[in-house]
């Protein structure tokens, strides 16, 4: 079967959630991610927006945390401060899944500036709730294109605490939380070393090298000591993520 790598990145993202998982959900790939697994394996999953929409089942793709479409699909919505200090802070959500504009080897998310804070090459929307849901999900699912603009040495500016410089950066901050426990690129996934903390690549997607997953790699990637092969999609998964993507862009148009 054709795919696209982003499909790939997509399908392969949504098989690491299930039914029991209340999950945090971010916008864009996030969200094409976990309604992606809503919709075929994990139909009982509970999805909450940072709006403060739990339970929700939207038929398209929003456009952001405030698009109609997760209200009205919801099982009720709360007032945002219910959502961060009852529901996120008061540890009831399993998985928060993020995206961003750096990340490095230790899974903290850059998404505030790339350059100098003071005189930024591109100044970014910002952390929004990331920074909360990064330390009080129970751990944190990442899926990013990969490339070495993106998988850096250093970030920018850390927006969003991953394992810090690594081993117990987490546990001296008194995080109590897993943090990040997997990357999802559209050439691999990744997971962190269990004594490091440093990202290692445990899974190659089908038809991409090594030496692509090091070019596009800011930081001397490290593989596990058995990498597989990332299971191809299947026709039930390209088929319910097409139809998805087909009725976001019917819906809103240019504006995806």
């Amino acid at each position: 079967m054709d795919y696209t790598s982003t499909e790939m990145m997509t399908i392969a993202a949504a098989r690491a959630l299930s039914n029991d998982d209340v999950c945090f959900v971010g916008i864009g790939m996030p969200s094409a991610a976990c309604n992606l697994a809503r919709l075929t394996h994990a139909p009982d999953i509970t999805l909450i927006y940072e709006s403060g929409t739990i339970g929700t089942k939207p038929e398209v793709l929003p456009l952001s945390i405030g698009d109609g479409e997760l209200c009205e699909t919801a099982l009720t919505t709360v007032a945002v401060p219910e959502m961060f200090r009852y529901w996120l802070q008061g540890g009831r959500i399993t998985v928060g899944f993020l995206g961003g504009a750096e990340i490095d080897r230790y899974g903290n998310i850059n998404s505030t500036v790339i350059g100098d804070y003071d005189n930024p090459k591109v100044r970014l929307p910002g952390g929004g709730g990331a920074p909360e849901i990064a330390t009080s999900c129970g751990q944190i699912f990442v899926v990013m294109k990969q490339g070495k603009r993106s998988f850096v040495d250093r970030l920018s500016f850390r927006t969003s605490l991953g394992h810090g410089e690594g081993h117990n950066s987490r546990e001296k901050l008194g995080v109590t939380t897993k943090g990040p426990n997997m990357i999802v690129t559209d050439l691999c996934v990744m997971r962190p070393d269990p004594e490091t903390k440093e990202f290692t690549v445990v899974s190659i997607h089908p038809g991409v090298a090594r030496d692509e997953i090091v070019e596009a790699t800011g930081w001397r990637v490290k593989f596990a000591d058995t990498v597989e092969e990332t299971p191809p999609p299947s026709a039930r998964e390209l088929e319910v993520l097409r139809a998805l993507n087909a009725r976001t862009a019917a819906a809103h148009g240019d504006q995806v």
